[in-house]
Formats: structure tokens, sequence, C-alpha cells
């Protein structure tokens, strides 16, 4: 089987192919494409086949997909452009002839109603229309979005607009290796939602108080108000408004999704906020 990962020079691709490697797959029938190809020199030292990809250059996808049984599409970062990009790829699978077109989607793509959940919707259905057998793995939040931001809820309290809504993160690592062991079955389901055990942001502070033993609150606020949070913090105001739309979306349940599809492919439970945060705690004693 030959099967191309796009996007390999980013987090999310590089683990799908550290975990068909894990589990298996001869190197030379992975093709990793990214438009940085020197960036993979390692995984060809392994033998891995690398090929230059560019989601707004046609003819490099129509080299890099030739011969391909399946295709991941690993959704692209630049909002307000993924659709355009995203059909560039779509167009390239179909003319390759693949067995195959998986894609790394978003919870409840289909009834989403965010800015980001559109473009993945949009995404869905021109997969759809192409008439390629297809695979959507419909990725919760990344539960990085919120590890990564533990020095600022130490310092500052944890802020959204999310209400009590319960969203359901995940590692990149579970969702890489759940993409994984979905790409190597045989028949694959045409969907699965990849949600990982669900918190709400007031779980979140009280979690990080728990295990850091320092008093830490959520503060609700209007999407107008979070979003100048995050433009304070940094966040240009465009991408920050983004934000505050999703964080929306949560309080409406629209990132939530029972784990049960992410731990059959995981074949174990998934992990969790506690998990994640308590590795961090541990490190800290430690120093």
């Amino acid at each position: 089987m030959s099967l191309v990962i796009t996007g390999a020079t980013g987090h999310l691709g590089r683990l799908v192919i550290e975990a068909l490697l894990r589990r298996g797959l001869p190197a030379d029938q992975i093709i990793a494409t990214g438009r940085a190809v020197d960036r993979l020199d390692d995984l060809a030292a392994r033998g891995v086949v690398v090929r230059r990809a560019d989601y707004d250059d046609r003819a490099s996808l129509d080299a890099a997909l030739t011969g391909a049984d399946r295709v991941l599409l690993v959704s692209g970062p630049a909002v307000g452009s993924r659709v355009a990009q995203h059909r560039n790829v779509i167009d390239a699978a179909r003319d390759a002839g693949v067995g195959l077109l998986a894609y790394t989607s978003i919870t409840n793509a289909d009834r989403g109603g965010f800015i980001i959940a559109a473009e993945h919707k949009a995404t869905e259905e021109a997969i759809v229309a192409s008439g390629l057998p297809h695979l959507f793995l419909r990725n919760g939040w990344y539960l990085e979005n919120y590890t990564d931001q533990l020095p600022t809820y130490l310092e500052h309290g944890v802020a959204g607009s999310a209400g009590e809504g319960r969203v359901s993160p995940a590692t990149r690592a579970d969702l890489a290796e759940a993409t994984a062991a979905a790409l190597l079955l045989e028949e694959p389901a045409d969907v699965y939602e990849l949600g990982g055990p669900s918190f709400t942001l007031p779980e979140l502070a009280a979690t990080v108080s728990e295990l850091f033993g320092t008093e830490v609150a959520y503060t609700d606020l209007p999407a107008a108000d979070f979003t100048q949070v995050l433009v304070g913090a940094g966040v240009p105001e465009a991408f920050a408004g983004v934000l505050a739309d999703a964080d929306l979306a949560l309080s409406r349940g629209e990132l939530y999704a029972d784990p049960a599809d992410l731990e059959q492919l995981l074949g174990r439970p998934a992990t969790t906020l506690a998990d994640a945060l308590g590795h961090e705690a541990r490190i800290r004693a430690a120093r």
C-alpha cells in the first residue's frame, strides 16, 4: 500500500507518520509531503519517500499523489483560505484515482455553526462530491490548546466565553495514533468523531487549582470582551475573533464528542486533562 501524508512538516502529520511506522507499515510505503522538504530529511534517511507538495500548487500535488493508494489530507492552517487549498488536493486525488481520501476535520463538522467548522464542512462536502471513497477524522480541539497555556492560567486564571459547555480535547499524539489505526483498517468507517474525555472550563480551572496548589478561577466573558483579552495577549484581532467564536460553539455543545470512537481506534483510554497536567506538575516538582 502506498500512503501519502500531506502536511508532514507539521506536528500532526509528523506524528501520524511515526505512528504508522510503529504499527509496522514499511517506510517505503509512506510518502511524506510538505512545502519545505528539507525538514523531512530525517524521515528520508529512515526510508520514507519524501515529495514536495504545496496546497496552492496543483502541479506539485499531482506529482506528489502519483501512484497513491490512500491519501491523508491534513487540514491546512490558513483559516479563510483552506477550502480552495483543500479543493486542489481533492482534485489531484481524484485525478490520481486514489482508493481512499482521508481528511482531518473537526468535531461535529456537519452541524457546527462556527467559523472554523464552516471550512471543514465545505471540505467534507467537496470530498463527497468528488465521488472518492472517504474517511473523515473529526478531530476534537487539541488538549495542548489548554495545557500549553498553563503559565497564563497560574498567573491570570482561565478566561473564555464557553459558560458550562463541555469540550472534548485530545492530545495530538492520541489523535495521530488513532488516525494511523484508521488508515490501516481494510474498511474504515466513513466518519470517526475523535474526542477525548470532556471537561468544562470551570472544571479546567479547578483541575489546575488542585494539581498545582494555586487558586485558579474561570472568568466567563462576552465574546467581544474575550476577543479583546486575546488581543491584549498578542493574538491578531481577526484570529482572536475566530477563537472567541469557537468558545461560543463550545458553550452550545458543538465541540463535545463521546470518546468511544477515539478509544476504539487507540485500543486504550484516551489521555485525560488530569493526566496531561499531572505530567507537567511532576516535571515542575522535580526542578
